[in-house]
Formats: structure tokens, C-alpha cells, sequence
């Protein structure tokens, strides 16, 4: 007796074990189901230029079909575009000028966070000679420029007064960066202040172009900080409803932009093919001089800081009226 009830219960223990390893089998695949990352769909806005040169990459493994979210693109070729589509809901997210963060923010009553830095200065003088060798050598000059009204003009009115050329220096604005990069490879203007791609393009039509200042240099010796002009923003509620959607896109994103600075070539292509800059020829001589960069977090918060403060001090309405709060920046 004492045998056969041994053996039943052996038997009972390996029924029991067997049952709970069918009923782990079977609760696996519904565990695994609810842990799977669900995509979700987002509206992009981008600029033709600098700040559209990050994501194109991106946009290509959209069309493949292998990125983790739905990206549905937008471009456009002037910044009040992307204003205009954040304030009516039409992006959820979008690359933009750093100083119309802060407008948007101010106007949407903190409704929108700066995600990342996506470009650092792309402004440059150029000379139809080679009499400019210091900002210094700008007294007495005149130079033509183009974004009056914008971060253009006040980084260089911020470079002039610092330099103590302010009264010194005459600027004449023109009304596009391609009116401007006409005259200047036409030879019709002797200085002139252009953002990439635009420099390369005047460059190669006119081989007595140089690059007399580098901008972005000129202004990091002056107030020793680096100088933004480009950034990604989202707006607050989307994200705040997306935060894994949102991690997983910076993710895609970063890797987007890591990709142009060891793909010269293919991201020249797609820069063309994207419209984001005409000519790939040009593209590939332009991207190294863009500044293209990815920075969140602290970093990228500092950074931020710094600039608009310039921006602000320069000219309140610049950056909205007013600095923004701290839940402007994401993730800090």
C-alpha cells in the first residue's frame, strides 16, 4: 500500500508540473504581446537647409518602412510654415530656428519643449578679396547681409557691439539669402554675410569667394559659449502622452544625424533627393560647414539658455517677451 500511494503521488507531482508549465506556455505569448512597443504616428515639420539636414536619413528609413514609429513628413522652405502648422496643431513636432522655440512657447502658453540641438551656427562672411582677415578688419566696411528681423541680424549686431564696431560697421540687408548669393557670385557686392548651403553655392559659382569669418567661431570667442540656431520641439501634450513614443523617435533621430557625419555622400543624395538642399554636389561641400549636431538633456539646456539670453537682450520680441520656464526643456 505503502508503495502504491508513493507512486501516485510521485505521479500527482508531475501532473501538477506539467500543468503549470502548459499554463506558462500558454500565458507567455500574451505577456510578450502586452510588453511589445505599439507605433505611434507623428506629424514632422522640417526646413529645407541646415535643420532639415538631420533628418534625412530618418525620412529615408520612413520610406523603407524600418523605423519603430509612423513619421508623416512636412517640408517647407520658411520658418513662419512651421509657426503657423505648430500653433494649429497641424505638427506635433517640428526643426526650427532655437529662437522661435521660445516664441512658440510664449504664445502657445508653455505648450511646447525643446526635444534636441540639431544645428549650431551655419552664418559666415564672405569676400570677393582677401582684406578681411579678423572681425576687426570689418571697420570701415560695408557688408550685406540677409535675416533682418531674425537670429541673423542679431548675432551679428551682438558680434559688432562686442567687437566695438558698431558705429563702426555699415550693414545693408537684402531681402533673401538667394538674392544675396546671386550678387555676391556675380561679383556685385564685396562682403557679404550668408548661412550654408547658400555660401557653397555663391563659392562654386565664383572661385574669387573665400571664406573671410566663420561666425559660429567668432561668436564662441566673444561670449564663450556655442551658438544655436536650429532645434527640435514638440509640443508639451503630445509628448506628455507619447513618452515612450517620444524616447523611441530621439533615439531614430540621433542615429539620423550620427549618420550624416560618416556618410558624406549618401547623405548628399538624400539631401537632394528630400529637396532639403537642391544639388547634392552642393550638399556634400556644404554639410561639413553646417554644423550638424544632436545635444539634449543638461547640454542642451545650458546651451539654450545662454543663446536666448543674447537673443534676448538684443531684442525681447526676438524670443517671445520673455525667457521661458524650466518644463521648456525636455527631460532636464
Amino acid at each position: 500500500m505503502k508503495k502504491v500511494l508513493s507512486v501516485l503521488l510521485v505521479l500527482a507531482l508531475m501532473l501538477s508540473f506539467a500543468a503549470c508549465t502548459a499554463q506558462k506556455d500558454n500565458e507567455e505569448p500574451s505577456q510578450n504581446a502586452q510588453t511589445e512597443y505599439q507605433s505611434v504616428t507623428m506629424r514632422i515639420a522640417g526646413l529645407s537647409g541646415p535643420t532639415g539636414i538631420g533628418m534625412v536619413k530618418l525620412m529615408s528609413d520612413q520610406d523603407a518602412k524600418t523605423t519603430k514609429n509612423d513619421y508623416k513628413f512636412t517640408l517647407v522652405s520658411d520658418p513662419t510654415e512651421i509657426s503657423a502648422g505648430m500653433i494649429n496643431g497641424s505638427y506635433d513636432i517640428a526643426a526650427c530656428p532655437v529662437n522661435m522655440a521660445s516664441v512658440l512657447y510664449n504664445r502657445l502658453e508653455g505648450n511646447i519643449q525643446v526635444l534636441a540641438i540639431n544645428t549650431k551656427g551655419v552664418l559666415y562672411v564672405l569676400e570677393n578679396g582677401s582684406t578681411i582677415n579678423s572681425f576687426a578688419d570689418l571697420a570701415g566696411k560695408t557688408v550685406y547681409a540677409t535675416g533682418q528681423g531674425s537670429t541673423p541680424e542679431y548675432i551679428l549686431n551682438y558680434l559688432l557691439e562686442k567687437n566695438g564696431l558698431t558705429d563702426k560697421v555699415k550693414v545693408e540687408y537684402k531681402s533673401s539669402h538667394d538674392e544675396l548669393a546671386t550678387l555676391a557670385a556675380a561679383g556685385e557686392v564685396t562682403i557679404a554675410m550668408l548661412p550654408e548651403p547658400k555660401v557653397t553655392s555663391a563659392m562654386m559659382q565664383n572661385s574669387n569667394l573665400r571664406i573671410a569669418l566663420n561666425l559660429t567661431e567668432e561668436f564662441e570667442k566673444i561670449s564663450g559659449q556655442t551658438l544655436i540656431q536650429g532645434c527640435i520641439v514638440v509640443k508639451k501634450d503630445f509628448a506628455e502622452a507619447n513618452p515612450e513614443a517620444i524616447e523611441m523617435f530621439l533615439s531614430e533621430y540621433e542615429a539620423s544625424v550620427n549618420y550624416t557625419s560618416t556618410n558624406l555622400d549618401e547623405t548628399a543624395a538624400l539631401c537632394e533627393q528630400y529637396s532639403v538642399i537642391p544639388k547634392a554636389a552642393v550638399a556634400k561641400k556644404a554639410i561639413p560647414n553646417c554644423n550638424i549636431t544632436y545635444i539634449a538633456g543638461a547640454d542642451m539646456k545650458a546651451s539654450v539658455m545662454e543663446n536666448l539670453q543674447i537673443f534676448f537682450d538684443a531684442d525681447p520680441t526676438s524670443i517671445g517677451g520673455k525667457m521661458p520656464a524650466d518644463d521648456f526643456y525636455y527631460g532636464v
